[in-house]
């Protein structure tokens, strides 16, 4: 969305005349009043105001971007303000304000803020575009600056428009030459960094591409049949499932997402080499991504990112919940009720719990049905509930014990591999009896052997080795905290979203289940890491980036503190070696302060966001400052400044 098309001439002033910060904030909300775009001013005011209690959004160099999101807002929406004495705005860099833009955003799942939010920054990093913008004269000449401004940073809004306005014009037998497919088990940054890397390198390359993203958000930019019938070749780089039915009959390429982040040339070459070999479906509008030609490792590892992609919703909201109860309990902390002992708390630790909980059923249930489709989601789910409940009836005189994250993650497997094994068994019925297969004896037969499997099998050994795990962790030594806070944190910094980082999140979540919240810390501090130390070096040491890389330091302190470490990703994608080992570094010395310090969190996401419920929260920010800067120094040591033309 363009900022052109959200500013209108009634919400900019440019000789703005403010005293204050509060006397600023309250003009620019006038501001966008007069724009049309709030139906409840007061609401919409106090929204701003509660954001800024978050902290300042004071940036620096002279800039201020307030915002809200909330349901005052009508329609999306700009002020601007011009204050060219300056204004004290409680800036991050302690320097008066002198541009201000003000956001609203309704509250939907579209979070239209954080696109305008990051296109305002990059913008706003040039010296030239904040000279021009305090020397307009008038408001369209202001316009007229920011539409100039953004034809040459965001060339593609250019190219879309004219897509479309030639939509009609294009010949009958032109098609995009290349379709892609990128996914990766979050549904966050990997997926869209990899089809921007295609999207580009293929412009770049002079091949026309269209790439399908399947996203947090459900799948986007959808590939339609008569684009898949005139295409030379189909990208899927993913790593979950995608529907594969659709590509019947053409040539295919499968990779990990991560390729489409850091060998796009590689796959576009490859992709029209005419060397691809075709894929054939085994049927089925729900079948899924082939595993042909995989090793076994990664089909493991793509069954169980199936798995974690769609447990973490259920971790991150049930977690956040069961946070917030501890939050308003205030008044029984240290008690037995403490979340608990008020109606509010009870409400928010009970719906918490029962979100949360369903990560075992979920996690299980859906490894099983990246190994044997949708007859083997029912059995997964039955065996996760299994494995949290912990029933043992080979030990009926003790309590129960649960087998947890560990069992629901056997339970996964056995049951997708189970399902396998029956389908090929019931393959050998009579085809009279087709039809009966998988209603009647699938769901028999499923609940079953996992009952049998978990109950006799799985939860006697793996819920005692739980018991030996926490009573472990619970028992460890001060120098012991410290080193598992440094190797956590240390993984979350090796791949910035991939296998390791993934491993250390889990173990992190699974240990909130069991009550280990500074693990849970350290894994969050580690993650945090990165893109702030990456945001320091480029705010302290611009002479050793380059003016595209300099442009994202203030989304890298935006992800860094929300906990999105793939921020780093294409700082580590470009150099490699100067960049992974000060992170990890940064993020192991930042992982074991925080478990030296006894920092814990109940919540496992958020990042500064849920610093009200951190315990031991100072600490836990000096030890995050700490990991940053450890990290910014190791960078700047090994990144020489560039010469003054490519900086």
């Amino acid at each position: 969305m363009k900022i052109v098309d959200l500013l209108k001439k009634a919400s900019i002033e440019l000789d703005g005349a403010v005293n204050t910060k509060e006397e600023t904030i309250d003009r620019m909300v006038q501001l966008m009043s007069s724009g049309g775009n709030i139906a409840d001013l007061d609401a919409y005011r106090e929204g701003v105001y509660k954001r800024e209690e978050e902290g300042t959004t004071g940036i620096g160099e002279g800039i201020a971007i307030p915002h809200a999101k909330t349901e005052a807002v009508k329609a999306p929406g700009l002020a601007a303000m011009v204050v060219k004495d300056g204004v004290d705005y409680d800036s991050l860099d302690g320097q008066p304000v002198h541009l201000i833009f003000l956001i609203a955003a309704p509250d939907t799942e579209d979070n239209i803020h954080l696109e305008v939010l990051s296109r305002l920054s990059m913008l706003l990093m040039d010296d030239s575009f904040r000279e021009h913008l305090m020397m307009a004269g008038s408001a369209d000449e202001f316009l007229e600056v920011i539409d100039e401004a953004e034809r040459a940073k965001f060339p593609e809004d250019q190219e879309e428009e004219s897509k479309v306005e030639k939509k009609e014009e294009k010949p009958a037998g032109e098609a995009f030459r290349i379709l892609a497919v990128t996914a990766c088990p979050t549904g966050i940054a990997h997926t869209y960094m990899a089809a921007e890397s295609l999207e580009n390198k293929a412009a770049e390359m002079g091949y026309t591409i269209k790439v399908e993203t399947n996203g947090s958000g459900g799948d986007k930019n959808v590939l339609t049949a008569d684009e898949i019938a005139a295409c030379d070749c189909i990208i899927i780089a993913a790593d979950k499932d995608v529907k594969m039915a659709r590509f019947d009959g053409k040539p295919v390429l499968m990779t990990k997402v991560a390729n489409g982040i850091s060998k796009a040339e590689q796959l576009i070459t490859g992709a029209v080499s005419g060397n691809v070999p075709v894929y054939h479906s085994k049927g089925g509008e729900e079948e899924s991504m082939s595993d042909d030609g995989e090793s076994l490792g990664r089909k493991i590892y793509k069954s169980l990112m199936n798995g974690v992609s769609h447990m973490l919703p259920f971790v991150i909201g049930g977690g956040i919940l069961i946070a917030l109860s501890f939050l308003v309990d205030g008044a029984n902390a240290g008690g037995a009720d403490f979340g608990k002992g008020s109606p509010l708390a009870l409400f928010f630790n009970t719906v918490g719990n029962t979100a949360f909980g369903m990560m075992f059923p979920i996690l299980a249930g859906y490894i099983a049905m990246a190994i044997g489709d949708r007859p083997a989601l029912m059995p997964g789910i039955v065996g996760g509930l299994l494995a949290k409940a912990g029933t043992s009836v080979m030990l009926p005189e003790e309590e129960w014990i649960s087998s947890g994250f560990f069992g629901a993650l056997i339970a996964g497997f056995v049951a997708g591999y189970l399902m396998v094994l029956i389908k090929k068994l019931l393959g050998r019925l009579p085809k009279s009896l087709e039809g009966t297969k998988p209603v009647l004896l699938f769901p028999f037969l499923g609940i079953l052997f996992m009952g049998i499997i978990m109950i006799y099998i799985v939860n006697p050994p793996i819920g005692a080795f739980n018991t030996w795990l926490n009573d472990m962790l619970a028992g460890m030594g001060e120098s012991s905290k410290i080193l598992l806070g440094a190797v956590l944190g240390g993984m979350m910094s090796i791949d910035f979203g991939g296998p390791f980082n993934k491993a250390a999140y889990v173990f992190g979540t699974a240990a909130i289940a069991s009550g280990q919240i500074d693990i849970m810390a350290a894994v969050m501090i580690g993650g945090m890491t990165p893109p702030l130390a990456i945001a320091l070096a480029t705010t302290f040491f611009r002479n050793r980036f380059t003016k595209s890389e300099k442009q994202t330091t203030i989304t890298n302190y935006i992800m860094g503190l929300s906990f999105i470490t793939e921020g780093a990703i294409p700082f580590a994608a470009a150099d490699p070696l100067r960049i992974i080992p000060p992170c990890v570094l940064g993020s192991a010395v930042a992982g074991a302060l925080s478990m030296a310090f006894g920092c814990g969190s109940r919540a496992p996401h958020g990042g500064i966001f849920v610093i009200g419920i951190i315990e031991n929260a100072p600490m836990f920010l000096l030890a995050m400052a700490a990991g940053a800067v450890v990290s910014m120094a190791g960078i700047v040591l090994l990144k020489r400044p560039l010469p003054e033309e490519k900086r």
